[in-house]
Protein backbone atom coordinates (compact mmCIF):
# COMPACT_ATOMS: atom_id res chain seq x y z
CA UNK A 1 0.00 0.00 0.00
CA UNK A 2 1.58 3.29 -0.79
CA UNK A 3 1.75 6.45 1.73
CA UNK A 4 1.08 9.52 -0.96
CA UNK A 5 3.58 11.96 1.08
CA UNK A 6 6.47 9.36 2.29
CA UNK A 7 8.52 11.56 -0.18
CA UNK A 8 7.38 14.77 -0.51
CA UNK A 9 9.61 17.37 -0.96
CA UNK A 10 12.15 14.73 -2.42
CA UNK A 11 13.97 14.28 -5.82
CA UNK A 12 14.80 10.58 -7.31
CA UNK A 13 16.88 9.82 -10.29
CA UNK A 14 15.98 6.11 -11.24
CA UNK A 15 18.03 4.59 -13.97
CA UNK A 16 16.53 2.32 -16.02
CA UNK A 17 12.90 3.15 -15.70
CA UNK A 18 11.67 2.49 -18.84
CA UNK A 19 10.36 -1.12 -18.33
CA UNK A 20 10.55 -3.66 -15.48
CA UNK A 21 11.61 -2.87 -12.00
CA UNK A 22 12.69 0.61 -12.71
CA UNK A 23 9.57 1.79 -14.28
CA UNK A 24 7.97 0.34 -11.57
CA UNK A 25 9.76 2.08 -8.71
CA UNK A 26 9.50 5.42 -10.75
CA UNK A 27 6.01 5.54 -10.77
CA UNK A 28 5.93 4.51 -6.92
CA UNK A 29 7.88 6.98 -6.13
CA UNK A 30 5.58 9.54 -8.17
CA UNK A 31 2.85 8.13 -6.46
CA UNK A 32 4.10 8.71 -2.84
CA UNK A 33 5.04 12.49 -3.29
CA UNK A 34 8.98 12.34 -5.11
CA UNK A 35 9.79 14.72 -7.89
CA UNK A 36 11.18 12.29 -10.33
CA UNK A 37 14.27 12.30 -13.08
CA UNK A 38 14.60 8.78 -14.99
CA UNK A 39 17.58 7.58 -17.07
CA UNK A 40 17.96 5.41 -19.81
CA UNK A 41 18.87 4.64 -23.75
CA UNK A 42 15.49 5.31 -24.74
CA UNK A 43 13.44 8.27 -24.23
CA UNK A 44 10.59 6.51 -22.42
CA UNK A 45 9.37 7.37 -19.16
CA UNK A 46 6.54 7.36 -16.46
CA UNK A 47 3.46 10.34 -16.53
CA UNK A 48 5.08 13.03 -14.59
CA UNK A 49 8.61 11.99 -14.61
CA UNK A 50 11.62 13.82 -16.04
CA UNK A 51 13.17 12.21 -18.96
CA UNK A 52 16.76 12.03 -19.77
CA UNK A 53 18.23 9.84 -22.26
CA UNK A 54 21.68 8.37 -21.49
CA UNK A 55 23.95 5.26 -21.46
CA UNK A 56 24.77 4.75 -17.79
CA UNK A 57 27.82 2.79 -19.46
CA UNK A 58 29.53 6.17 -20.22
CA UNK A 59 30.64 8.67 -17.22
CA UNK A 60 29.50 11.25 -19.08
CA UNK A 61 26.23 11.05 -19.71
CA UNK A 62 26.16 9.82 -16.02
CA UNK A 63 27.26 13.17 -14.42
CA UNK A 64 24.97 15.04 -17.27
CA UNK A 65 22.25 13.40 -16.22
CA UNK A 66 22.73 14.27 -12.79
CA UNK A 67 23.50 17.53 -13.56
CA UNK A 68 20.05 18.36 -15.72
CA UNK A 69 18.26 16.49 -13.53
CA UNK A 70 19.42 19.21 -10.21
CA UNK A 71 19.04 21.86 -12.62
CA UNK A 72 15.43 20.96 -13.24
CA UNK A 73 14.20 19.49 -10.07
CA UNK A 74 16.51 20.00 -7.45
CA UNK A 75 19.51 18.67 -5.57
CA UNK A 76 18.85 14.13 -5.91
CA UNK A 77 18.02 13.02 -2.86
CA UNK A 78 17.27 9.67 -3.97
CA UNK A 79 19.07 7.68 -6.10
CA UNK A 80 17.45 3.93 -7.42
CA UNK A 81 20.16 1.86 -9.99
CA UNK A 82 18.04 -0.22 -11.68
CA UNK A 83 19.91 -0.05 -15.20
CA UNK A 84 20.98 -3.69 -16.13
CA UNK A 85 20.92 -6.25 -19.12
CA UNK A 86 20.12 -9.94 -18.51
CA UNK A 87 23.37 -10.74 -21.18
CA UNK A 88 23.01 -14.49 -23.27
CA UNK A 89 22.80 -17.29 -22.56
CA UNK A 90 26.01 -19.18 -22.68
CA UNK A 91 28.28 -21.43 -21.58
CA UNK A 92 31.64 -20.13 -20.40
CA UNK A 93 33.63 -20.98 -23.17
CA UNK A 94 30.88 -19.57 -25.41
CA UNK A 95 31.02 -16.07 -24.01
CA UNK A 96 32.73 -13.99 -26.72
CA UNK A 97 35.16 -10.57 -25.00
CA UNK A 98 32.63 -8.03 -26.35
CA UNK A 99 29.80 -9.86 -24.68
CA UNK A 100 31.45 -9.90 -21.51
CA UNK A 101 32.55 -6.57 -21.63
CA UNK A 102 29.21 -5.53 -22.73
CA UNK A 103 27.48 -7.12 -19.38
CA UNK A 104 30.30 -5.67 -16.77
CA UNK A 105 30.01 -1.69 -18.39
CA UNK A 106 26.03 -1.63 -17.92
CA UNK A 107 25.91 -3.50 -14.72
CA UNK A 108 28.81 -2.88 -13.15
CA UNK A 109 30.37 0.23 -14.32
CA UNK A 110 27.12 2.42 -14.90
CA UNK A 111 26.42 1.21 -11.27
CA UNK A 112 29.39 2.70 -10.24
CA UNK A 113 29.43 5.56 -12.43
CA UNK A 114 26.07 6.79 -10.88
CA UNK A 115 27.16 5.98 -7.07
CA UNK A 116 30.42 8.26 -8.00
CA UNK A 117 28.05 10.96 -9.16
CA UNK A 118 25.71 11.13 -6.95
CA UNK A 119 26.75 10.45 -3.13
CA UNK A 120 29.38 13.35 -2.81
CA UNK A 121 26.77 16.20 -3.46
CA UNK A 122 24.56 14.20 -0.96
CA UNK A 123 26.81 14.13 1.40
CA UNK A 124 27.62 17.76 1.53
CA UNK A 125 23.98 18.61 1.95
CA UNK A 126 24.12 16.10 4.57
CA UNK A 127 21.40 13.41 3.76
CA UNK A 128 20.53 10.70 0.81
CA UNK A 129 19.23 7.41 -0.13
CA UNK A 130 21.44 5.28 -2.46
CA UNK A 131 19.58 2.05 -3.82
CA UNK A 132 21.25 -0.37 -6.38
CA UNK A 133 19.57 -3.07 -7.74
CA UNK A 134 22.15 -6.63 -7.77
CA UNK A 135 20.60 -10.20 -8.34
CA UNK A 136 20.53 -13.00 -6.20
CA UNK A 137 22.69 -14.36 -9.16
CA UNK A 138 25.25 -12.35 -7.59
CA UNK A 139 25.29 -14.13 -4.40
CA UNK A 140 24.88 -17.77 -5.92
CA UNK A 141 25.93 -17.74 -9.66
CA UNK A 142 23.67 -19.14 -12.15
CA UNK A 143 24.52 -21.72 -14.78
CA UNK A 144 24.93 -20.01 -18.71
CA UNK A 145 25.06 -16.43 -16.91
CA UNK A 146 28.83 -15.53 -16.12
CA UNK A 147 28.89 -12.27 -16.86
CA UNK A 148 25.84 -11.31 -15.71
CA UNK A 149 26.75 -12.84 -12.01
CA UNK A 150 30.16 -11.06 -11.83
CA UNK A 151 28.79 -8.10 -12.39
CA UNK A 152 26.00 -8.30 -9.85
CA UNK A 153 28.57 -9.32 -7.75
CA UNK A 154 30.61 -6.57 -8.24
CA UNK A 155 27.48 -4.27 -7.50
CA UNK A 156 26.67 -5.99 -3.93
CA UNK A 157 30.81 -5.71 -3.30
CA UNK A 158 30.27 -2.02 -4.11
CA UNK A 159 27.74 -1.39 -2.38
CA UNK A 160 28.77 -2.63 0.94
CA UNK A 161 32.26 -0.42 0.22
CA UNK A 162 30.68 2.64 -0.82
CA UNK A 163 27.90 2.61 2.07
CA UNK A 164 30.93 2.23 4.62
CA UNK A 165 32.87 5.09 2.72
CA UNK A 166 29.57 7.41 3.24
CA UNK A 167 28.19 5.71 6.85
CA UNK A 168 29.07 8.79 8.71
CA UNK A 169 27.38 11.57 6.28
CA UNK A 170 23.95 10.78 6.20
CA UNK A 171 24.27 8.92 3.08
CA UNK A 172 22.71 5.36 3.55
CA UNK A 173 23.81 2.92 0.48
CA UNK A 174 21.89 -0.26 0.26
CA UNK A 175 21.34 -3.02 -2.71
CA UNK A 176 18.97 -5.20 -3.20
CA UNK A 177 19.49 -8.91 -4.68
CA UNK A 178 16.13 -10.15 -6.77
CA UNK A 179 15.42 -13.74 -8.16
CA UNK A 180 13.95 -13.72 -11.23
CA UNK A 181 11.14 -10.96 -11.18
CA UNK A 182 8.31 -10.70 -14.41
CA UNK A 183 10.10 -7.63 -16.63
CA UNK A 184 11.41 -8.04 -20.27
CA UNK A 185 15.00 -8.28 -19.03
CA UNK A 186 13.58 -12.31 -18.83
CA UNK A 187 12.71 -12.22 -22.76
CA UNK A 188 15.58 -12.92 -23.85
CA UNK A 189 16.61 -15.77 -21.80
CA UNK A 190 16.31 -19.52 -22.77
CA UNK A 191 14.09 -21.62 -21.13
CA UNK A 192 16.51 -23.51 -19.51
CA UNK A 193 18.01 -20.82 -18.28
CA UNK A 194 14.47 -19.26 -16.97
CA UNK A 195 13.80 -22.85 -15.74
CA UNK A 196 16.53 -23.57 -13.48
CA UNK A 197 15.58 -20.21 -11.18
CA UNK A 198 12.04 -21.09 -11.33
CA UNK A 199 12.78 -23.94 -10.01
CA UNK A 200 14.87 -23.21 -6.95
CA UNK A 201 12.49 -20.29 -5.76
CA UNK A 202 10.98 -21.83 -3.03
CA UNK A 203 7.07 -20.00 -3.08
CA UNK A 204 7.12 -21.54 -6.77
CA UNK A 205 6.97 -18.27 -8.90
CA UNK A 206 8.11 -15.33 -10.62
CA UNK A 207 7.77 -12.19 -8.56
CA UNK A 208 6.63 -8.75 -9.32
CA UNK A 209 7.66 -5.24 -10.42
CA UNK A 210 5.63 -3.92 -7.90
CA UNK A 211 7.01 -5.90 -4.73
CA UNK A 212 10.25 -5.12 -5.89
CA UNK A 213 9.43 -1.43 -5.74
CA UNK A 214 7.81 -1.56 -2.11
CA UNK A 215 11.20 -2.84 -1.15
CA UNK A 216 13.30 -0.14 -2.98
CA UNK A 217 11.05 2.20 -1.40
CA UNK A 218 11.29 2.00 2.27
CA UNK A 219 15.21 1.40 1.72
CA UNK A 220 14.87 4.95 -0.20
CA UNK A 221 12.96 6.61 2.65
CA UNK A 222 13.53 8.06 5.66
CA UNK A 223 12.34 5.17 7.79
CA UNK A 224 15.77 3.18 6.73
CA UNK A 225 18.06 5.12 9.11
CA UNK A 226 20.59 2.38 10.79
CA UNK A 227 21.02 0.27 7.58
CA UNK A 228 24.09 0.89 5.01
CA UNK A 229 26.18 -1.18 2.66
CA UNK A 230 23.71 -4.50 3.29
CA UNK A 231 21.86 -6.33 0.45
CA UNK A 232 18.46 -7.09 1.19
CA UNK A 233 17.45 -10.46 -0.51
CA UNK A 234 13.36 -10.30 -2.47
CA UNK A 235 13.75 -13.87 -4.14
CA UNK A 236 10.72 -15.95 -2.87
CA UNK A 237 12.94 -18.01 -0.64
CA UNK A 238 15.92 -18.88 -2.75
CA UNK A 239 18.15 -16.68 -0.84
CA UNK A 240 17.63 -16.29 3.08
CA UNK A 241 21.44 -14.68 4.16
Amino acid sequence: MANDHRFSGRVALVTGAASGIGAATARRLLAEGAQVAVLDLSAGAPEGALGLEGDVSRSADVVAAVDRAEAELGPVDILVCAAGVAGLSLRTQDVTDDEWRRVLAINCDGVFWCNRAVAPRMAERGYGRIVNVASIAGKEGNPMAAAYSASKAAVIAMTKSIGKDFARTGVAVNCIAPAVIETPMIDGLSEEHLGYMVERIPMGRIGATSEVAALICWLASEECSFSTGATYDISGGRAVY
